[in-house]
């Protein structure tokens, strides 16, 4: 037993990193939350071949294609581009990694995991991350940020989700600083393909965002135990959207829940900081998959704690 126990404990000294301890991780993990869980599951590359890489040139080959595999980013990379991801992938950042102007895209893919990695200053039109017309993707303990000293069209948003996807959860996140943090269903008139988006958003921070946090059109949305902190903005259900909005937490805004053109929101158990939903009553009262809610009072030690590249591998 006291070996255990001197395991145990050194494997937590290992993984600590800036006063936090480090969650570890499988590069095998499949989702394990929300809409990607349910049609067959979200796996990416889980059991394929191992990548690491160093450099743009690398990951931008390492992640073509429609083989099972897992891309380890390894160092800070840099540059300039946006790069598409085929499917079957599981990208994974190394605690310390980092991607500088390099964007990822989904589009036309299926069964996609991104987990652990930081992007920060994407330049429009890309986005730091894009999902569209995609199935199937798990976005977990990312770091996406670039800042607010351009004007808001210099750079696009942190994580767009548009097109039609459906199995889409994002969790253990950090979206902040930026004019546009994400924006899901492409536009006013896309009713017809953006009908079908299902996006699952728990357990993330957003904070020091202008707007997106997020803007939902048309789809079925459920966000839980997400915290928001001075964005001037708040969740926007637009366009027919229904969401199902479940023990979040608010500061520094007076719009947290609104709506715009007939969205819809069933709000339970949110603590909006001293304002209020301002949103129609929809009727999206039960997410199609089990899950488990933080009480409203433990979301934001929980959050702040875990949420961002914190995952050790």
């Amino acid at each position: 037993m006291k070996f255990f126990a001197s395991v145990v404990a050194f494997a937590a000294i290992q993984v600590a990193s800036a006063g936090v301890i480090q969650k570890r991780a499988s590069v095998n993990d499949v989702a394990d939350v929300g809409y990607a869980t349910l049609n067959g599951g979200t796996t990416g590359g889980s059991g394929g071949t191992q990548t690491t890489v160093t450099t743009l040139d690398a990951l931008t080959a390492a992640v073509q294609g429609n083989d099972k595999k897992i891309v380890i980013i390894s160092g800070n990379l840099s540059g300039d581009a946006v790069v598409r991801v085929g499917s079957n992938t599981s990208i994974i950042g190394k605690q310390g990694s980092s991607l500088t102007g390099i964007g990822l895209r989904v589009l036309n893919e299926n069964n996609v995991i991104i987990r652990n990695v930081k992007i920060a200053k994407v330049l429009a039109p890309g986005d730091n991350i894009g999902i569209q017309a995609a199935n199937q993707v798990w976005v977990d303990h990312c770091d996406l940020s670039s800042d607010r000293d351009h004007n808001k069209d210099f750079y696009d948003g942190l994580l767009d989700i548009t097109h039609g996807c459906t199995g889409i959860t994002v969790t253990n996140s950090k979206l902040y600083t930026r004019w546009k943090a994400s924006l899901v269903g492409h536009s006013d008139n896309n009713g017809s393909q953006d009908v079908a988006i299902t996006v699952t958003y728990a357990n993330n921070w957003w904070f020091d965002l202008n707007s997106r946090t997020p803007s939902f059109r048309f789809g079925h949305g459920h966000i839980f135990n997400n915290v928001f902190d001075d964005n001037n903005d708040g969740i926007n259900t637009r366009d027919g959207a229904q969401l199902l909005v479940e023990n979040n937490v608010w500061t520094g805004t007076d719009k947290p829940l609104y709506d715009t053109d007939e969205g819809f929101a069933v709000a339970r158990g949110n603590d909006f900081g001293g304002a209020s939903s301002t949103a129609p009553v929809g009727n999206f009262v039960q997410a199609p998959y089990s899950y488990t809610l933080l009480p409203v009072d433990s979301v934001r030690s929980s959050v702040t704690a875990s949420a961002g590249q914190t995952l050790a591998f």
